[in-house]
């Protein structure tokens, strides 16, 4: 059986920062984003969080050939289409409610049960850390056979959700010729509160799911990764957590397949919050997005008005 905790949410809500001090962590081998493994590194080579080219990067090498004999196995085309059949947030109904899963859904989710499998084999990790965010994906995995999966559901002011989304970031994979997607403030409002109740729906359908708030984690990394610890089931000891100092992490080199540019960083890690969006998103947006995700900030426990910080 294998012990998977998939991160959940919105993007730009802080599951890459989650993630990457989760995989400091001993017992456990982070990811990144799976969901783009098949495109973005099996197709484009695109770097590893090591900052090695997929296709010379040794650990993800020696998991292609524990899962499938070889990545040049894997039928990239197959698993797109899987993914474009069964994994959009507008199947998300049927996903959950549907008695038994699809041919097409057991066969896409497969792929993930495969590669988790051998990720955990090849690190001699216990916990195997995905955060792929999607909340398609984390109810298609439902449908995996031999998975223990625990969702760890990130959630972040919605209005900060959107500033980010507006912002211009180079992608560093690609050397600076990309950018990642930006939303304009009333899309990435909608989606937020998509993927957010996605996720609650989840929950409801047995799934164990751990709802934290990026605030008060980054308040708070060690009380939140202990929380997270304990929900995985996974066992630390004392000193487990000496990478974290105050207001600072201490981070080694990773294997992130996809994800933001933190999943680069090596070494000195600052922890603070970043609230730029309570200058600098206009106050007409602002209240457009706390309009339009009103409940669900109630319910979540944010306060629909905020003041303009200097």
């Amino acid at each position: 059986m294998s012990e998977v905790l998939f991160l959940g949410g919105l993007g730009r809500s802080g599951t890459t920062l989650v993630e990457r001090l989760l995989g400091e962590l001993p017992g456990v081998c982070a990811l990144g984003e799976v969901v783009h493994l098949w495109q973005r590194d099996l197709r484009d080579d695109e770097r590893c969080g090591c900052g090695e080219r997929f296709s010379r990067c040794d650990f993800w090498q020696r998991v292609g050939k524990s899962a499938f004999d070889g990545w040049e196995n894997v039928d990239v085309d197959r698993v797109q289409a899987l993914r474009r059949a069964v994994e959009r947030t507008r199947h998300i109904p049927r996903l959950a409610g549907a008695a038994r899963p699809s041919d097409e859904v057991r066969e896409y989710a497969a792929y993930y049960a495969r590669l988790y499998r051998s990720a955990a084999e090849v690190s001699g990790a216990q916990l195997v850390v995905d955060s792929s965010k999607h909340s398609a994906l984390a109810h298609v995995l439902r449908a995996a056979g031999g998975l223990d999966l625990r969702v760890a559901h990130v959630v972040r002011d919605a209005r900060g959700v959107a500033y980010s989304w507006t912002k211009r970031v180079a992608r560093p994979e690609t050397d600076g010729a990309d950018e990642m997607t930006r939303y304009p403030p009333i899309r990435s409002a909608l989606l937020w509160n998509a993927h957010n109740a996605a996720f609650d729906l989840l929950a409801r359908r047995g799934t164990p799911v751990r709802r934290i708030r990026y605030e008060e984690f980054l308040a708070d990394p060690r009380a939140g990764l202990l929380g997270l610890a304990d929900f995985a089931g996974l066992p630390l000891q004392p000193g487990d957590l000496d990478f974290l100092g105050l207001g600072q992490a201490n981070l080694g080199i990773g294997h992130s397949a996809a994800g933001n540019p933190m999943r680069f960083t090596v070494g000195r890690l600052t922890l603070r919050r970043d609230d730029a969006w309570t200058r600098a998103l206009p106050g007409a947006q602002r209240r457009l997005v706390g309009a339009v995700c009103g409940p669900m900030l109630r319910a979540y426990g944010y306060p629909l008005k905020h003041e303009e910080t200097r």
